[in-house]
């Protein structure tokens, strides 16, 4: 893989640990600023909305910039945010910081993604979009989880400055390792023409299905400090530890889904959503007990991350007709999940349904994805078991050119 793919990694590492460190400083922050804590969960919807909103919105605007420039206005706007945020004392100027950091967020990854597989062969889109991610997961092991220990013992604002902090070498490492300039395959891209590739059935099934799955992770990853501390029995001192045992299994995760998603992509996704429904259901059963729930926050992450990697990787391969924004097109996906997931669950706590709740919450999001996938598996109805399918004709011939 080329060097500047992992630079894009580091930037979305310092993402990846704004959009996900509130799991770990939710109720400190809902006490500071004197709100709920399913007040302060939204926050992360917030965030998510944001994204869902910039990643379409963005990937316009930046498809008009060479690429770089693109990157570093995203970017810097992302780490003025920040510092913005560390600073407020008002909860509302803190829910529109996460707002604009999320746009910039969504430009950002929306073009990341869609220069990471133009980095690479064809038919090395899942390994591309997996080394991207992998900032993501990274984030869960050790960006996540340190923001949860600069909570504990500096309160949660000092987490907003690391973000601000670790994004500076990311700007560096653009300005030297992204080259300058807008690839000559999408300069002259219509936009028009690629917002219709949205009328592709195959296409809009794989981003439902990514919102859905995602929903779920991000459902039960923003209450799961709450979760494990009322219902496991861990002190508040094991946080940071669980919430780097679930990035340990994202990047698991991740890493296995770049493998099998450019190659059968069906059978992995199938077998995953599976095992995903079983652990959510088995993780509500069991999360009084200690044991089980060290275990199934590591399997959670790792099915997880591994079912939506592999969602992006086929929405990027559907997606042919849409070269510059594709990216923005998955972006846009995985973050409608990333709001409705929190809301769903804050909406479980709030009905006095108990911690639990949002565990069963995930359960239902991704029961739903099993079910609106086996209906698009039955429509299609396939001549043969080739897994590339899956998505739409554009997949198939793709597939074809790699065989």
């Amino acid at each position: 893989m080329p060097f500047a793919l992992y630079m894009l990694g580091l930037a979305v590492f310092a993402q990846g640990t704004s959009e996900f460190m509130l799991s770990g400083l939710g109720p400190d922050i809902a006490a500071d600023l004197d709100v709920s804590l399913s007040t302060a969960g939204t926050l992360t919807s917030a965030f998510a909305v944001g994204m869902v909103i910039g990643a379409p919105v963005m990937a316009v605007i930046g498809r008009r910039w060479p690429r770089r420039t693109a990157l570093l206005a995203f970017l810097v706007t992302f780490l003025l945010v920040h510092v913005v945020g560390a600073l407020t004392t008002s909860f509302a100027v803190l829910l529109a910081t996460r707002v604009v950091g999320a746009l910039a967020n969504a430009g950002f990854l929306a073009v990341a993604l869609v220069a990471a597989i133009g980095m690479v062969e064809p038919n090395a889109k899942g390994r591309a979009t997996s080394v991207l991610l992998g900032g993501v997961t990274l984030a869960c092991v050790a960006g996540v989880p340190g923001g949860a220990l600069l909570g504990q013992f500096w309160g949660w604002r000092s987490a907003f400055w690391a973000v601000a902090l670790v994004s500076v070498p990311a700007v560096i490492a653009i300005l030297r390792a992204v080259p300058a300039g807008t690839p000559p395959d999408t300069a002259g891209a219509d936009a028009r023409a690629e917002l219709r590739s949205l009328r592709d059935p195959g296409l809009l099934v794989t981003l439902l299905l990514g919102a859905l799955v995602n929903g779920a992770t991000f459902c039960t990853f923003t209450y799961l400090s709450p979760l494990i501390t009322n219902i496991s029995g861990f002190s508040a001192s094991w946080v940071p530890a669980l919430l780097a045992l679930f990035g340990a299994g994202s990047f698991i995760g991740v890493t296995v889904a770049g493998r099998f998603a450019d190659a059968r992509p069906v059978r992995f996704l199938l077998a995953g959503a599976v095992a995903l429904l079983a652990g959510w259901v088995l993780f509500a059963l069991s999360a009084g007990n200690p044991v089980a729930a060290v275990v199934l926050v590591l399997v959670q992450g790792a099915l997880s991350f591994g079912v939506g990697s592999a969602l992006i990787t086929r929405a990027l391969y559907a997606a042919t007709g849409a070269p510059t924004l594709a990216g923005g097109f998955a972006t846009a996906a995985l973050n409608v999940g990333a709001a409705i997931g929190p809301v769903g669950g804050g909406l479980a706590l709030s009905a006095g349904l108990g911690h639990r709740s949002p565990l069963w919450v995930s359960a239902l999001l991704v029961t739903l994805a099993l079910v609106v996938g086996a209906l698009a598996l039955r429509k299609r109805q396939p001549a043969s078991g080739n897994d590339s399918r899956w998505s739409s004709p554009q997949v198939n011939s793709a597939t074809q050119r790699r065989g």
